[in-house]
């Protein structure tokens, strides 16, 4: 499946009743559904796209085994189903927002380049954004997906409540104020509690950013001055392709404010660039995000990509791994002595920090964290065996993969890793005892015995 298609979101009615199975449009391949990288192919046999809840309702009491699709943009199996899967498409609008509480409630299936201008347009913002605003709110969400920044927890920090309908059909809401306990297990739930959908967030007084990026910053450069790096702007990201002694650029997107000046042309050794750049330095910036120290809207300057082009190179496979933030120098150092194993395989790496959290399934809760991200070829023989490598290599620093992206941690290792597990299945088997929204990715690394 060329990248291309997946801004397309038509799908065809098939006869019989509106509740009848649909198949999506994602292929040209008639019952055949891909996720926007074209790397995995849903097995699902029926697909739903309701637009209330009533009518979700009605599915949910039609289907069995069942899961929630949202933008289709993991790269792994997720958001497959053994039978059936519940697209959140129709639920896309920005419901309300709350200017005495400083909240937005969107529906789960809405993304954020879509809600966004929206909401800028009101006088707010959302704390942060990922490198693509293409994404759901709710699947972003539910696998602690992130932006950068020292100070910024990942997407799912900015959650204040949640309506999730469970298995049995009940509509439940969840709130940080009334519900903690709960409310932590279930924001990062992974698919496995129910469907969410709507959720609201935490917003604050809209605000412009400023992109400034520098080129070949010197490796040992990054290595003694790691935290400042980092911490030079609000949003802070490092590409490399772990080759050469160098990080090939940083991006450091700055709020500007009153007294925000010109960084200069020099950041610890890295070069101001002089034009707009891909993070992969060959290909056209025509679809990145407006650099070179220009002032603009907070939606249009977070993220990497525009939300009118198709984002990255094309067919591709990402993972990326969580370790704690006291530990990212020695976990750089350890990979980046692996720059020959893994470069022949990789378009490009990306660095990024997230603030702690206290969601129990988040890689970073309790911790602040640096984030290894991977941007591969789509030659998965070859990647499947390098990522062993790599994880054996972040092992002693406990790292965490993300759920939504490809990795071969043993699933016995995850279960160490994340602590609140236990209690994440007793909340997963109080709302779901039938195992209605099991899969098979939550059977290998949730339910592990």
């Amino acid at each position: 499946m060329k990248r291309n298609e997946f801004l397309k979101t038509s799908s065809m009615l098939v006869a019989g009743s509106m509740f009848s199975p649909l198949i999506s449009c994602t292929s040209q391949a008639k019952n055949v559904r891909k996720n926007w990288a074209g790397n995995y192919q849903y097995q699902a046999p029926e697909y739903y796209e309701p637009k209330t809840v009533d009518e979700l309702l009605t599915v949910m009491k039609r289907a069995g085994k069942r899961k929630a699709l949202g933008s289709c943009h993991c790269f792994n199996d997720i958001a497959d189903s053994p039978l059936a899967q519940i697209s959140t498409k129709n639920f896309n609008k920005l419901l309300s927002i709350d200017e005495q509480a400083m909240t937005v409630t969107v529906e789960a299936g809405a993304r954020y380049g879509q809600f966004a201008p929206e909401l800028d347009k009101k006088g707010y913002a959302l704390h942060n954004l990922a490198s693509l605003p293409h994404i759901s709110v709710a699947g972003a969400c539910a696998t602690a997906t992130h932006g950068s920044g020292v100070k910024n927890g990942n997407l799912s920090s900015a959650v204040s409540g949640l309506e999730l309908v469970t298995a049995k059909g009940d509509v439940v809401n969840l709130t940080r104020a009334n519900d903690a306990q709960l409310f932590n297990g279930a924001v990062v739930g992974l698919g496995a509690l129910g469907i969410i959908t709507k959720m609201t967030l935490d917003i604050q007084k809209t605000y412009q950013v400023r992109q400034d990026l520098f080129q070949d910053l010197p490796l040992q450069s990054l290595l003694d001055h790691f935290e400042e790096i980092l911490a030079s702007g609000y949003s802070v990201s490092l590409f490399t392709d772990w080759q050469d002694k160098k990080i090939s650029q940083v991006w450091v997107k700055r709020k500007v404010e009153a007294d925000t000046k010109s960084m200069g042309p020099d950041l610890f050794g890295a070069k101001a660039a002089t034009k707009n750049l891909h993070p992969i330095t060959k290909l056209s910036a025509e679809n990145c995000t407006e650099q070179m120290g220009v002032p603009g809207p907070w939606y249009e300057r977070l993220p990497h990509f525009k939300m009118g082009f198709t984002p990255s190179s094309g067919e591709e496979l990402q993972s990326e791994y969580f370790v704690p933030k006291m530990h990212a120098v020695e976990a750089f150092q350890a990979l980046e002595k692996m720059g020959s194993i893994i470069y022949p395989q990789l378009m490009i790496s990306e660095i990024r920090t997230i603030a702690a959290d206290s969601f129990w399934m988040s890689p970073c809760r309790n911790q602040d964290s640096v984030a290894f991200h991977f941007t591969w070829k789509q030659n998965w023989e070859e990647v499947s065996k390098i990522l062993p490598q790599i994880e054996a290599e972040l092992a002693p620093f406990n790292a965490r993969p993300h759920w939504g992206k490809l990795f071969k941690v043993d699933p016995k290792v995850l279960k160490e890793r994340y602590e609140m597990l236990p209690e994440f299945l007793q909340l997963a088997r109080m709302y779901d005892p039938q195992g209605h929204f099991r899969n098979k990715f939550l059977d290998l690394n949730i339910y592990v015995r």
